[in-house]
């Protein structure tokens, strides 16, 4: 079950249906257009509602902002996030997740929404916000396969699970935005192994 708390109170978050979903779609998709190609800096409503063939009242009293409309965004592209993968061993688990990230940074469009958004959250704190909450959703879903490797006796007992799970994709994402190079596979092979080694050795117990 998704953490519901991604969808609290910022404006539309609210899942729709119908001809507002058709909407919805089409505002997101020709945002995260926009994000791409020009950045935060070049993102403005009125141009949004323009490319997405939208009112742009329409827009404004949907999303009310631009933090608002980049938040929606964001919950989307967690609800769209491939579910964690089980592979019946710890290091399995956390290598699945780190060839998913590499895979995120390495996509044309979802590594430059990335790049977008974070450039955006060190300035705007609606935008940290509303990008914290996505990783929160993105953390709670891999979480549990440390918990499950605990269960098993592979990692310690009371090992952070989500510590460990944000391990994993730290050095990918630190690589990315320190050198703009995208990781590579050895890259995503040494964060797994890293991650596990460090929770095997009681790192991130208590």
């Amino acid at each position: 079950m998704r953490d519901k708390r991604f969808h609290r109170a910022e404006p539309g978050t609210v899942r729709p249906g119908g001809r507002t979903a058709r909407v919805r779609a089409a505002v997101l998709r020709t945002a995260g257009d926009i994000l791409v190609e020009q950045g935060f800096g070049g993102f403005d409503l009125a141009d949004v509602a323009r490319r997405a063939e939208v009112g742009k009242t329409t827009v404004y009293r949907r999303w009310g902002s631009v933090t608002g409309l980049v938040a929606d965004l964001l919950a989307d592209m967690a609800e769209q996030s491939l579910p964690r993968e089980e592979t019946g061993s710890v290091l399995g688990d956390l290598r699945a997740n780190a060839v998913l990230v590499r895979r995120t940074l390495a996509d044309p469009r979802q590594g430059a929404l990335f790049r977008a958004v974070i450039a955006a959250a060190t300035c705007d704190e609606r935008t940290a916000q509303a990008l914290r909450r996505f990783y929160e959703v993105r953390v709670a879903e891999w979480a549990p396969c440390v918990e499950q490797g605990v269960a098993r006796g592979e990692l310690p007992v009371g090992t952070d699970a989500e510590e460990v799970v944000r391990a994993v994709s730290a050095p990918l994402y630190h690589q990315l935005l320190t050198t703009g190079v995208v990781p590579d596979a050895p890259a995503a092979e040494r964060a797994a192994r890293a991650a596990h080694a460090a929770a095997v050795a009681g790192v991130y117990v208590g």
